[in-house]
């Protein structure tokens, strides 16, 4: 039964097979901790962690059904309950009275329905339909996306993975690569990992932008993009990983759009091409760059637009674009708000713990994957140390002269340090030459079935952190709504979500009403008036949406608790 089950019928029921799962039921109760949670509740559903979950999803009969185990992993994101583990330090019994049911599930409990969930291999079809519902909800968020890589270090020893440079360590560790793809402000669309990294420029080419071109609504038809040929189906913003002529190009072709910085912009433009341009930022914030403008043409003939801001230290960052209807004061801030995606990934690693692992098992690696020989890699590196030492040696030779008295000992020092000089540099051209002769014959790439058995690796199963990551994108989005709501009420708007962090884990009274068919949830009041005044709006705003608790037919209402009769 578990510690603090009181559902003794529903489990002999469930143990026996004969109970498809167990209706939620909520009795009246005082001083919930985390019941805050709730409140979230209403924004969850309209960002879909229930409406498709029974197409993709199913469980076997028990005591805990699919919307009971959807719920507690997205309470558990809000409540920064960071791992599955990390439940078993919380009292099963109160968090059972959030979720109607008597005591919330063990952690081998959640641990075995999260694995069966997984190995539906349903978790990406899932992940698909609800990024196609966002982008329909918003289309003006998917016009402009944001595309970049994120890198999730692996801890553990027992599994041998490809080695990844992390910038925010500076250090080259095991890991894995993600590519997530977001609107301007932050949201997320969707994710792809991948366990052999190829880089952002091919895994745009070949995964995100094909699955883009189905996916992002309201692009124009064929028929207006050969009436007017500047106009484009969407834009895609990247950082100089990406930068490539060929792939800016194609895209042209495409009729998508791209947005980047440019990798060798060349000698500063001089300031007086600069001037003062009223811009509006991503957060609707209004300011002033400077900013300049010429065509500029890549080595392929390719005509781009080339933007430059002039910084107040007097750096100037260049821009590239392709899209050559938007106005300069529209595609600068655009590309300067690339950060709000890296703001993202730090958020989620530090509140949602975007990093760690559900699980370790290993999937099987396609034998014709192809990866970098590590025979080339080996010689790449002799080749770049041993032309290094050339240029170090041969700049040393150049820079040599015999000054002063010119007497016999000089001289002959010199001569003999000027021979040794050159000595060395034959010795290292003649090395350099050979090298790069082995390097070109030995073949950059291979497949995953030519590598030698040391230099294989093993590849993380995806399904179950996928299936996760989908929760905590719902949740996150979920968060990013109630929080637009609560910074109507709040004059420094960088402190909502902090105050929704304190919202979820605060205290709450939970009254039902089976006669009028509602569930009343009593927020006990916050720290200050003012994060009273922005919840009280909060929860006339949920409230005004009627939202039935999952299961039941149970009206959510919420209210919060005045000081004095607290």
């Amino acid at each position: 039964m578990g510690r603090g089950a009181t559902a003794t019928l529903e489990r002999m029921a469930a143990s026996l097979g004969q109970l498809e799962e167990v209706e939620p039921s909520f009795n009246r109760a005082v001083d919930l901790p985390h019941g805050g949670v709730l409140l979230a509740l209403p924004a969850l559903l309209v960002s879909g962690l229930l409406s498709q979950a029974n197409k993709y999803f199913s469980l076997p009969a028990g005591f805990y059904g699919l919307k009971t185990i959807f719920l507690l992993l997205a309470f558990m994101s809000l409540s920064r309950i960071k791992s599955i583990e990390a439940l078993r330090y919380h009292a099963p019994g109160e968090w059972g009275k959030l979720l109607g049911v008597d005591r919330a599930p063990e952690v081998r409990t959640i641990r075995s329905k999260v694995k069966h969930l997984a190995n539906q291999e349903q978790a990406f079809s899932w992940s698909s339909a609800l990024c196609k519902a966002w982008m329909a909800e918003a289309p003006e968020d998917a016009a402009v996306l944001y595309i970049d890589g994120h890198v999730r270090v692996y801890h553990g020893t027992t599994k041998t993975l490809p080695k990844h440079y992390v910038a925010r360590q500076r250090l080259c560790l095991s890991a894995t690569a993600d590519y997530w793809v977001n609107a301007m402000d932050g949201q997320p669309f969707f994710v792809v990992s991948q366990a052999v990294d190829p880089g952002l420029l091919q895994v745009m080419e070949h995964d995100l932008i094909p699955r883009l071109e189905k996916d992002v609504p309201n692009q124009p038809s064929q028929q207006q993009l050969e009436d007017d040929p500047s106009l484009h189906r969407f834009t895609v913003v990247f950082d100089r990983e990406g930068y490539s002529p060929a792939f800016l190009a194609a895209m042209k072709k495409k009729r998508i759009a791209c947005l980047t910085y440019h990798k060798h912009a060349g000698e500063d433009w001089p300031k007086e091409e600069f001037f003062a341009t009223p811009v509006r930022l991503a957060s609707g914030q209004e300011t002033t760059m400077q900013l300049a403008e010429r065509g500029t043409l890549m080595s392929n003939r390719l005509w781009l637009r080339e933007i430059r801001k002039l910084n107040p230290s007097g750096r100037q960052t260049a821009i590239l674009s392709t899209d050559y209807r938007a106005p300069a004061e529209r595609l600068a801030p655009a590309m300067f708000a690339r950060w709000s995606q890296e703001n993202f990934f730090r958020y989620m690693r530090q509140s949602y713990n975007l990093d760690s692992l559900v699980d370790y098992q290993t999937a099987p690696i396609p034998e014709t994957t192809r990866v970098v020989n590590p025979g080339y890699r080996t010689l790449d590196g002799k080749v770049r140390k041993t032309v290094a030492s050339l240029s170090r040696r041969t700049a040393e030779f150049g820079a040599l002269n015999l000054e002063g008295e010119i007497e016999t000992k000089k001289v002959e020092a010199f001569t003999q340090r000027k021979s040794g000089l050159q000595e060395d540099i034959e010795h290292l051209r003649k090395e350099a030459e050979q090298l790069k002769a082995l390097r070109k014959a030995t073949k950059r790439h291979v497949t995953y079935d030519e590598l030698p058995k040391e230099a294989r690796f093993d590849r993380l199963s995806t399904q179950s952190k996928h299936f996760i990551d989908t929760i905590k994108m719902v949740a996150y989005r979920a968060e990013t709504a109630m929080a637009q709501i609560v910074r109507q009420k709040m004059t420094r708007h960088d402190d909502a979500r902090s105050l929704l962090r304190a919202v979820y884990n605060t205290e709450v009274d939970m009254d039902p009403d089976l006669e009028a068919k509602t569930l009343t949830i009593r927020l006990h009041p916050l720290a200050n008036n003012s994060s009273d005044q922005a919840v009280k709006h909060l929860c006339d705003e949920l409230n005004s949406t009627e939202t039935v608790f999952p299961g039941t037919e149970l009206r959510l209402i919420y209210e919060l608790v005045s000081s004095q009769n607290h």
